[in-house]
């Protein structure tokens, strides 16, 4: 049985839970802080295996992004637009309720990533990333004076996000999308060899994470032939880092004598790499095609759909269905979920595949000895409140961001409708 079939019927025999384990945060308050309403709503919608419930702690919170909980319960929650002039934001439960009734806007820079580590909270704006000093709680020390560690990185209006990971050894990790998606000499469709964009964009690129005022040029290319990765995490298990790739379009479109509508649907595979440095992935020249298992020459190189090419670029480690739009992965390390998850990968996908009208979800691929050890499955589906298959009305919230929370529950944004959302677990009673 291929493996999304098994994934479908993993998916039909879950059951829907409500509920909420609640967590103990700090209970400082800052000066400029302000008090929320927001109580824990369960958010039954969500369906997900038994045992796990599904809570709404914020609402409206404009266009949350990639998000990083602190030792001590505090939410820093990356805000990809300004709101009153701050794009970061620090929800607090100071009760230890459960519930958030504290927000604290800071930071004046829009932008997509944030990431804890090392005594830091590293944040990034569309051209930079900078960093707040955090005290032994991991509360941040000064928000009104961050310092900057990298600028001046690409950003053309497309893919321009700057999603970052830190790895143990002192260095942040900082995807640099595309801003063209298929690298073709002006009015053909002829791709150029060498591809120039990748002396700039499509990939990652590594800086230190205790070096202020780093140029572009001061960073090493540490991993090429990455269209653009939204979701990237360190993997303190096997000291490496994962990435997940938004995978290219228009086949069909522009090469319908070797591609049908249907292929389009299909094709690429969303994929995920283990990355080292010197790794190249393959793009422009080449994508992944989920059913061939095979890394095929693009159309724009002279490829047919059925060319194979890449000899050098690494193969991916897991692939999904095409057009899902990977937006964050997670590599689980607590103990409040069951075994089975324990060091696997979470993953949040923004979009949708049409062919399978399949998404808006969070997956699982399970893990083990650092690499995939089943097909990946739907862990928590139907954010989107309506059936993809047969819609009855719009999408109503698109999964973004993942973080861990100190007692190792699940934090998922929606960058859609503003929603954040805890996922806890306990075990059914027999």
């Amino acid at each position: 049985m291929h493996p999304f079939l098994r994934t479908l019927s993993v998916a039909a025999a879950l059951v829907t839970v409500s509920g909420l384990a609640a967590y103990k945060s700090d209970d400082t308050t800052a000066p400029n802080a302000t008090k929320t309403t927001t109580g824990v709503i369960p958010a039954t919608d969500i369906k997900m295996p038994a045992g796990f419930s599904a809570t709404i702690l914020a609402e409206d919170l404009e266009t949350p992004r990639h998000l990083a909980v602190s030792k001590g319960g505090d939410i820093y929650v990356k805000i990809n637009k300004l709101k009153d002039g701050k794009a970061i934001y620090r929800l607090r439960d100071t009760n230890g309720d459960g519930a958030i009734d504290e927000k604290v806007g800071f930071g004046d820079y829009k932008g997509s990533g944030i990431f804890i580590r090392g005594g830091y909270l590293y944040a990034s704006s569309n051209t930079g990333v900078y960093r707040y000093k955090l005290n032994e709680k991991e509360e941040v020390i000064d928000m009104n004076n961050p310092e900057q560690i990298v600028k001046g990185l690409v950003s053309k209006g497309r893919d321009e996000a700057k999603n970052i990971a830190v790895d143990n050894n002192g260095y942040v990790y900082v995807n640099v999308g595309s801003y063209d998606e298929t690298c073709k000499e002006a009015g053909t469709n002829k791709g150029k060899m060498p591809c120039p964009l990748l002396d700039s964009v499509g990939g990652i690129w590594r800086f230190k994470a205790d070096q202020l005022n780093q140029q572009y040029s001061d960073g090493i290319r540490y991993a090429t032939g990455l269209k653009n990765v939204v979701g990237l995490d360190w993997n303190s298990g096997t000291n490496s880092l994962f990435v997940m790739m938004h995978g290219r379009g228009k086949f069909h479109d522009v090469f319908p004598q070797y591609y049908t509508p249907q292929d389009s649907e299909k094709l690429p595979a969303e994929t995920m790499y283990e990355v080292h440095e010197g790794d190249d992935a393959g793009w422009p020249y080449v994508y992944y095609d989920p059913f061939q298992k095979k890394k095929i020459l693009c159309p724009e190189y002279g490829g047919d759909g059925k060319k194979t090419g890449g000899e050098k670029a690494i193969n991916p480690v897991a692939d999904f269905p095409a057009h899902m739009g990977p937006n964050a992965v997670l590599f689980y390390t607590g103990k409040m979920f069951p075994a089975r998850y324990k060091n696997g990968a979470f993953i949040a996908f923004h979009g949708q595949a049409p062919s399978l009208k399949k998404g808006y979800m969070v997956a699982f691929v399970p893990f083990k000895n650092g690499k995939p050890s089943g097909p990946w499955e739907i862990f928590a589906d139907n954010f989107a409140g309506t059936d993809l298959a047969k819609p009855t009305g719009p999408i109503q919230h698109r999964p973004t961001g993942l973080a861990q929370g100190p007692d190792g529950s699940l934090y998922v944004t929606d960058d859609l409708n503003g929603t954040l959302y805890r996922i806890a677990y306990k075990a059914p009673k027999k």
